[in-house]
């Protein structure tokens, strides 16, 4: 019997990713249990403790200790120690590696949607660690250009250093038009009940130019991301795209199993 487990905060009990590794494990006939844990800031070392005292064969990590829990890992994989985020972690023989399938996750959900990012301009709202992986992605691919737009002036300075682009107060990226081929939203807020300002923000962007949205949020009864796509016509993407493929990223690394990302995304809108 194997155990995985995801830690987050209250927000864990929002995840389809237990229904999605469920059926999953079932699927492949493993006989394997994937637990949600509410973890709160202060136990966090504890939590990732826990993975070793309890036997837990690998973890996901999700908002918001994507980097709270690296003090925390024996080994970063190359890209989660370049990005300075973790979204998976793997315990062999005690050792606890950390690896980020946000960043390919995201390569993967624009290589299937048929989106070309070299020579594209992008736009990415967020300072977090979902934020870092998708620009440090975007950057990878060689994006003609990336935005980060955020609040938080030292994070949006910090990013733009390490992976480059362009640091813009999200009041100021609103308020312009914007000449983004592509609209990423890195932040955990998608309902305009989450944040009534934001929704107010983007709900007066000026997209003309943009092809694509992609939320990397999912679940919202109202997400302002795609209300924002559909009255442009734009194509929109939620979080169940790039999640299914980093979860897939994410079986592989804990079982070397690789299954079909179609029986991932099968299962996540059948979670809904």
């Amino acid at each position: 019997m194997k155990v995985f487990c995801l830690f987050s905060d209250e927000r864990v009990f929002r995840s389809r990713a237990p229904d999605i590794y469920s059926s999953i494990f079932k699927k492949i006939g493993i006989q394997a249990a994937y637990v949600p844990f509410k973890v709160m800031p202060d136990d966090i070392s504890d939590a990732m403790n826990s993975i070793r005292a309890l036997n837990i064969d690998g973890a996901s990590i999700t908002m918001p200790y994507k980097e709270s829990v690296l003090p925390y890992i024996d080994v970063l994989s190359e890209g989660a120690n370049i990005i300075q985020a973790v979204n998976t972690v793997t315990c062999n023989n005690n050792e606890l590696k950390g690896y980020n399938t946000n960043a390919i996750g995201f390569m993967d959900t624009l290589e299937e949607t048929g989106f070309d990012i070299s020579n594209k301009t992008a736009l990415v709202f967020g300072t977090g660690g979902a934020a870092k992986a998708i620009v440090f992605i975007l950057n990878w691919l060689r994006a003609d250009s990336v935005t980060i737009a955020g609040r938080n002036v030292d994070r949006l300075n910090m990013i733009t250093k390490k992976f480059g682009g362009k640091a813009e107060h999200i009041s100021s990226v609103c308020s312009q038009p914007v000449t983004a081929d592509i609209i990423i939203n890195a932040t955990s807020i998608s309902g305009p009940e989450e944040s009534t300002e934001l929704a107010q923000l983007i709900s007066t962007m000026d997209t003309r130019n943009c092809e694509l949205i992609i939320d990397l949020n999912y679940g919202r009864e109202k997400n302002f991301w795609q209300d924002l796509a559909k009255s442009n016509k734009i194509k929109f993407i939620d979080g169940l795209t790039p999640l299914s493929h980093s979860a897939r990223r994410n079986l592989m690394l804990w079982t070397r199993i690789d299954v079909d990302y179609k029986e991932f995304r099968k299962a996540a809108d059948e979670s809904i």
